[in-house]
């Protein structure tokens, strides 16, 4: 009995050896690459939380000199956190505080050049949907209209886009475009929610055009009988 289960046991072994003589190598580089993938992941994830805990850090910095009102120490705090943490939410938001900062302070090439920053690298659509408004705003100043509608047209979050149908609004009146001017600030004022101040504004832009903003709550097929 003790002799067939010893042969049982080598023919199992050897069964096994030739198993892993085909297919060891395939399983330990799997092994290999699975393991590489979960400690890889693994160091990323502690690798932004630890560049998270960094960029937070900079930016308590970046807004205490802000508050201090040096415009010149605030962009290079900036400028610094830009180049360390290019990525990091924290970032985005010291680019927007750093930015205004800058205009205010008249110093519109540096506001500019922030925002054009913030457009380009800012991961968060949201923050770079600020920074799209604020530098539409910026070159209407300067009347580079044909690049501030350019910068509203894509890129835009949804949560802004009524904002930047307003803007084009503006953009369209100045140009002296009313007919286009009008379609944009419809579209703003059916954007914005009805209990929000702005959209009160919008209408009166609407209504300067011979619009009624009221008209433009009812049901199409009220509108179409009232007619």
């Amino acid at each position: 009995m003790a002799n067939h289960l010893d042969l049982e046991e080598q023919e199992q072994l050897d069964q096994l050896k030739h198993f892993w003589k085909q297919y060891g190598n395939v399983i330990t580089w799997t092994l290999i690459a699975v393991l590489g993938v979960v400690a890889a992941w693994n160091g990323f994830n502690f690798w932004q939380r630890n560049q998270s805990v960094h960029a937070a850090a900079m930016y308590d910095e970046v807004e205490k000199v802000v508050r201090g009102g040096d415009p010149l120490k605030a962009e290079r705090a900036f400028s610094d956190m830009k180049e360390r943490f290019p990525s990091a939410v924290y970032t985005q938001q010291a680019g927007l505080l750093v930015a205004k900062m800058a205009h205010e302070a008249g110093k519109a090439d540096s506001s500019r050049a922030i925002l054009v920053w913030l457009v380009e690298n800012a991961s968060d659509k949201g923050y770079s949907s600020v920074a799209r408004l604020r530098l539409s705003a910026l070159l209407i100043q300067v009347k580079s209209f044909d690049d501030a509608l350019k910068l509203l047209n894509s890129g835009i979050s949804g949560e802004f886009l009524a904002l930047a149908d307003d803007r084009r609004g503006d953009i369209y009146i100045l140009q002296g475009k009313k007919v286009e001017a009008k379609t944009e600030y419809q579209k703003a004022f059916k954007g914005f929610d009805e209990q929000t101040e702005y959209r009160r504004l919008v209408g009166v832009k609407l209504s300067a055009l011979g619009v009624d903003p009221v008209l433009l709550d009812r049901p199409k097929s009220v509108t179409e009988g009232a007619k």
